[in-house]
């Protein structure tokens, strides 16, 4: 007989496996002996002085099986019918797994290069900030996630099955805490060699994955996907397409353009990333008791309506760094990351205000309004640093105040900081919200607001600035047959497990077509 119990515990109690024990067994009815127990859900909740872990487990008197989902059992689909993906984020992987476990093949397209390749190229966009367009943070095997973060949290459950999702990546190398967590975490540290599990296990059923192979166009004859060319000269014929190539991949938003094939507009935010010492962060959200061998780094939620419109923290990094992702040579783009230990000695966070097609064009029709904002910020920002990937910054309180920094603190950016007026940078409908919007933060918490907080700028690849519509029954193109706009790149997820989920339901879609003609 299994039993779901709750307990709240001081974080000390939380790692005291008799502790927790001797609670169980006087609120199960249970025996001491015949007692089995598992974690099901584990958070923080510091909103009092005293800090408490809130913990679910799961209670019974019989052996408890680890996972409550199935494993993922991969079959041969060598001769299977075959589906290409293109892209081989979280969204195009996932399609792949989702794909075998069907009986389907799946082909994977990738214009980037495997994990250990992209290191070389990010290193040397770090160190010679020399950016490569179809290497870098963006693109490559992965995607985006690989190498910025690797947080699982999301607010879909409802979009799909986010059980599934983290107990594949257990099964494929991750840590069991993911699925216990509240805001479970992989790390940049560790996701490369996950990234290749699932790789190698897509290529061991008889799925392909080709790296180094951009979509040049997209083949179609009345109205149907009839295949695609890869590198601007190798054809490969199909009739169902995943285009999950993620929130950066702008030639693929120009091709559709180009082919006639609708896109539009579509909100997004846009901003800066917010550097502080993780251990002022601490202070301040466990009441000036600093994380230790009982308490993770401290993150933080923050939200404000300013104006009408929403400005948020966005992909928070405790124990974090912030990291260049320019996707081409001619722009400025920043993005943070931790590792798996969250150790490092700097927290931050995005910090963005939404932005709608009507606030940045008169012009409804055009789909690229959001793009080319987007676009432009992020160049004059690296007109303003000095033409390279050294990042726009500013002292938080300068900022606040409109001024120019005399000079700028230590931060995490490896290719280094130059000091500028951000007010310069963006808009002021942007610039006011921001301004306001950090008034607002230093009152939820004390500290925040201070000189050594450093802004870097710009934070734009918050979400795609442009969307693929596709039918809601069928996840097609609403004007294509067999091509299915998958993931962040076509406004259908906004994080890992929501473009998982994402791919995993487009291949479905595919499945009852494919399987049922046979």
């Amino acid at each position: 007989m299994e039993k779901e119990i709750q307990l709240k515990m001081l974080p000390e109690q939380a790692k005291d496996f008799d502790f927790i024990h001797r609670k169980l067994v006087d609120l199960s009815g249970f025996s001491e002996s015949e007692i089995q127990f598992k974690w099901k859900k584990r958070s923080v909740d510091a909103r009092k002085k005293e800090i408490q872990i809130l913990g679910t487990f799961i209670v019974s008197n019989q052996p408890i099986s680890i996972n409550s989902s199935q494993p993922l059992h991969l079959k041969n689909v060598k001769s299977s019918p075959a589906i290409v993906i293109i892209g081989s984020g979280p969204a195009g992987i996932f399609a792949a797994l989702r794909a075998i476990e069907l009986g389907l093949k799946p082909i994977v397209f990738e214009r980037g290069k495997d994990v250990r390749s992209r290191r070389r190229d990010l290193a040397r966009l770090n160190k010679e900030m020399i950016v490569n367009p179809e290497s870098n943070y963006c693109f490559g095997e992965g995607g985006a996630g690989t190498y910025s973060d690797g947080k699982l949290y999301t607010r879909s459950k409802k979009r799909g099955d986010v059980e599934k999702v983290l107990n594949w990546f257990v099964q494929f190398g991750a840590s069991s805490d993911i699925t216990i967590d509240a805001h479970p975490h992989i790390g940049t540290n560790k996701l490369p060699a996950i990234i290749t599990a699932m790789r190698d296990a897509i290529v061991h059923a008889g799925g392909e994955v080709h790296f180094n192979a951009k979509l040049t166009d997209i083949l179609i004859d009345k109205s149907s996907i009839k295949g695609v060319q890869i590198n601007d000269k190798d054809i490969v014929n199909c009739t169902q397409i995943i285009l999950a190539t993620g929130h950066s991949a702008r030639d693929i938003f120009y091709l559709l353009h180009k082919k006639g094939i609708e896109i539009q507009a579509k909100p997004f935010a846009i901003g800066v990333r917010i550097e502080h010492d993780q251990s002022l962060i601490d202070h301040i959200q466990y009441h000036g008791r600093l994380n230790d061998d009982y308490l993770p780094p401290a993150a933080y939620s923050l939200v404000e309506q300013v104006e009408n419109k929403g400005v948020f923290s966005f992909c928070m990094c405790p124990g974090g760094i912030v990291a260049p992702c320019a996707t081409e040579q001619e722009e400025v783009v920043t993005n943070g990351w931790s590792p798996s230990k969250r150790n490092n000695p700097y927290a931050n966070s995005g910090i963005v205000v939404s932005v709608s097609p009507e606030d940045i064009s008169s012009n409804n029709e055009d789909p690229f309004s959001c793009l080319n904002f987007q676009k432009k910020i992020e160049r004059n920002a690296w007109e303003m640093a000095g033409k390279t990937q050294q990042v726009p910054a500013q002292r938080l309180t300068d900022f606040m105040q409109g001024k120019k920094s005399v000079d700028l603190p230590k931060t995490s950016y490896q290719p280094g900081v130059v000091s500028v007026d951000l007010t310069e940078l963006f808009p002021d409908f942007i610039t006011v919200r921001l301004q306001k919007a950090f008034k607002e933060f230093g009152k939820k918490m004390n500290g925040f607001v201070t000189s050594d907080a450093v802004l870097m700028a710009p934070e734009s690849r918050t979400s795609s600035p442009v969307s693929i519509p596709r039918d809601k029954e069928s996840f097609q193109h609403v004007q294509i047959k067999g091509l299915y706009p998958c993931g962040e790149g076509a406004g259908y997820a906004g994080g890992i497990v929501s473009a998982a989920i994402d791919g995993m339901k487009c291949v479905e879609k595919i499945a009852d077509i494919l399987l049922n003609e046979r």
